[in-house]
């Protein structure tokens, strides 16, 4: 790490200038975009909390290695797990496409098979018909989490909030069919990738004769027992990423995050946004250590806007340095996140990806964010804020979107119940 930079105000104006003058010019102009929030939600004021997301790189409190992997996260309640739970180690989010015969009592079916499968592996146990269940007896925090699209909400008969649909086109976006939409969502996650890839494949063999797959992408972060699980997490920038999540269990979350003003089948559920973003490391390279940290208005190490000196320090955004000039840019992504961001709190659960390189290209990586954000209602919280990132954020220079789905999350289920038994 390099040492740290001192506030030379002469020296920053002038890399500032060079910064506009390369990369940023160029940024600007083709950054009229929907930049989905790489460093997340730039509030200032974080509480520290022994779970999700906390207010220092290294956590707070004491923590083993052990904690990661003992004991199993409960499946059935008010809200389905893998929302508040701390984030897991590692995660895939698949989407899946009903045939065209099933109809309303075949997604009954499905929906009711699914549930079971999924209570029985999240306790650590195999699932009904589990051919290896030696794989299904360490949960790791398994959790299992199940979204709908538009078309299920149709079959059940039921009306769908007006924010299930896909997002309003924005100007960054450069979608692949591949990784958007679909008609039902399965997050799994948990703190071991066997662990993953097992239930994974239980539930897809579950679902196969109901629906097909549409898209699966896969998540990590850092490894179980690596860190304190109260930290933030770091995304391939290295940056900090989710600073200022509302605290789960907080009115303030449960103000974000659970929809109330919904269809009655989705009280007590919630909006899911997922996100996939390419981000461009090999031109991330070419930018200096002081050039990052503009465009993005925070520090690398420790994550402290530029006018303060830790992560849970309120961003000044009228502070000025000796010249007159704002300390944290116009252009910064702070600045743009934070100007816009009062009333549109979201919740965020992100994942990073980093794919294979195809032989003979030119670049050394092929890596990014799967943005994944909970909030109340998708239309209030999440679009208001991307599009204040339209404009301006010169972060969009190295990020672009390349997919894009919403689900609606129902609440969960007691036993003998099943996810969306309220749908019907």
């Amino acid at each position: 790490m390099s040492e740290p930079i001192e506030p030379d105000t002469s020296r920053r104006l002038s890399r500032r200038h060079l910064l506009w003058g390369g990369a940023a010019a160029a940024g600007v102009g083709a950054a009229t975009a929907a930049g989905v929030s790489i460093v997340g939600n730039t509030s200032g004021s974080v509480a520290p909390t022994s779970v999700g997301e906390g207010s220092q790189p290294g956590g707070t409190g004491e923590f083993t290695p052990q904690e990661a992997f003992e004991g199993a996260v409960p499946f059935y309640g008010a809200h389905q797990a893998g929302i508040e739970t701390p984030a897991q180690s590692n995660a895939v989010f698949i989407a899946l496409d009903l045939r065209d015969d099933v109809d309303a009592a075949g997604l009954r079916r499905l929906m009711g098979v699914l549930t079971d499968d999924a209570a029985r592996l999240t306790a650590g146990q195999p699932a009904l018909a589990d051919s290896e269940p030696e794989l299904a007896v360490i949960p790791a925090q398994l959790t299992v989490t199940f979204g709908f699209g538009p078309r299920v909400v149709a079959l059940a008969g039921k009306s769908a909030p007006d924010w299930l649909r896909p997002l309003p086109a924005f100007g960054i976006d450069q979608l692949d069919p591949a990784y958007c939409d679909g008609d039902l969502l399965l997050q799994i996650a948990a703190n071991d990738p066997l662990t993953v890839t097992h239930t994974a494949r239980m539930l897809l063999k579950d679902a196969r004769s109901f629906a097909l797959p549409r898209w699966s992408q896969s998540g990590f972060r850092r490894a179980a027992g690596a860190e304190n699980p109260a930290a933030t997490m770091r995304n391939l920038f290295g940056q900090l990423d989710g600073t200022g999540n509302p605290t789960p269990g907080t009115t303030e979350f449960n103000e974000a995050v659970w929809s109330t003003d919904v269809p009655s089948w989705l009280e007590g559920g919630t909006s899911f946004v997922l996100r996939r973003i390419f981000m461009d490391l090999d031109g991330w390279d070419k930018i200096d250590r002081l050039g990052r940290e503009e465009t993005i208005g925070r520090t690398l190490d420790t994550g402290a806007p530029l006018t303060g000196t830790v992560e849970g320090d309120e961003p000044d955004l009228e502070a000025k340095d000796r010249l007159g000039f704002p300390v944290i840019p116009a252009f910064a992504h702070v600045r743009r996140a934070k100007e816009h961001e009062a009333a549109n709190k979201m919740f965020r659960r992100g994942y990073n990806y980093d794919d294979i390189v195809l032989a003979g290209a030119e670049s050394v990586s092929n890596s990014g964010l799967l943005f994944a954000a909970f909030q109340a209602d998708v239309d209030k919280q999440f679009v208001p804020v991307q599009k204040a990132l339209d404009t301006l954020d010169l972060l969009n220079t190295w990020t672009t979107p390349v997919g894009s789905a919403v689900f609606a999350i129902p609440p969960g289920c007691e036993p003998g119940g099943y996810i969306g038994d309220t749908l019907f």
